[in-house]
């Protein structure tokens, strides 16, 4: 199902184990992996050489896709490089929606200095941005990186970009034979205390039995051969991030935006938490993909 991968790169340890990430990946689905590296035109990084003008930032890119080569090359896995100029972000959005690529992985944190570009504030931006699924890994002590998946993590509040996601989810499931959990979190911290009644609760709770029982479903018709099942109560991504640890997951896939207003179950910017703090890849999935 990924066959163009677009690799966001700077060099850092971090892409590093995203470019190994992807290249199992790669590996699994025979797809070409198209190392990007972006000049970040909002840095001030024009210097002259000899009297000439020199894009320090270019010709630093151009060594740092050269490294991803050797590596990829070492690796087995067919690719293609491009050092491109702009805001980093939107340009790693753009360029993606562009050229139609499948799968975008991204590491939640990049070097410092000149080439930091890929912190997780900008992956959180490619994150909202991307029409093309986010796939990011954070490399801590705690990282777990293993592929093919056996557990994969859906979290579901029933709203439409949740239950979108949750296709992308139960594909790549049936494609690697995982077993998908499926998770929906009641938020109702919004209500407040005071004014939080048995009846909110009530439809808060039963909008999330019927958010899971509506993945299952279409877990079934897909041919998902093992789910299981899980509603809680508190935040979103506290809860998304103990759910992983307590049941051993691999990935998680969900939905970059969520429900919105006083019946919200999962917030848009629980993706980009869960994101930046859980110790397996995430795959955040737009509305548009």
């Amino acid at each position: 199902m990924y066959k163009e991968i677009l690799l966001p790169f700077d060099g850092s340890d971090g892409a590093a184990a995203a470019l190994h990430h992807a290249a199992e990946i790669a590996h699994w689905g025979d797809a070409t992996i198209h190392v990007l590296f972006v000049a970040d035109t909002t840095r001030d990084s024009v210097t002259v050489i000899e009297g000439k003008p020199i894009d320090a930032l270019v010709n630093h890119g151009e060594d740092v896709v050269e490294q991803a080569e050797k590596t990829l090359r070492s690796l087995g896995v067919d690719y293609e490089t491009d050092v491109v100029q702009g805001n980093p972000a939107p340009t790693i959005a753009e360029y993606a929606g562009q050229y139609g690529y499948d799968l975008i992985v991204m590491p939640t944190h990049g070097r410092g200095g000149t080439s930091r570009y890929l912190i997780g504030s900008v992956t959180e931006k490619v994150i909202r941005l991307s029409s093309v699924p986010v796939l990011t890994v954070r490399m801590q002590s705690d990282e777990r990186l293993s592929f093919k998946y056996e557990k994969i993590l859906i979290p579901t509040d029933g709203s439409a970009g949740a239950v979108h996601a949750a296709e992308h989810g139960l594909a790549l499931a049936t494609a690697v034979d995982a077993t998908v959990h499926v998770l929906s979190v009641v938020d109702d911290a919004p209500l407040g205390l005071d004014v939080r009644s048995a009846a909110a609760q009530s439809d808060g709770d039963q909008a999330a039995t019927d958010a899971v029982a509506d993945i299952v479903s279409e877990a079934d018709r897909d041919g998902v051969q093992d789910t299981v099942t899980q509603t809680e109560r508190g935040k979103p991504a506290e809860k998304i991030l103990e759910y992983v640890d307590a049941n051993d997951i691999d990935a998680v896939v969900m939905g970059a935006t969520g429900r919105r207003g006083t019946e919200r179950i999962l917030l848009g910017s629980v993706a980009g938490k869960t994101a930046r703090s859980a110790p397996v890849p995430v795959i955040t999935v737009s509305d548009e993909s």
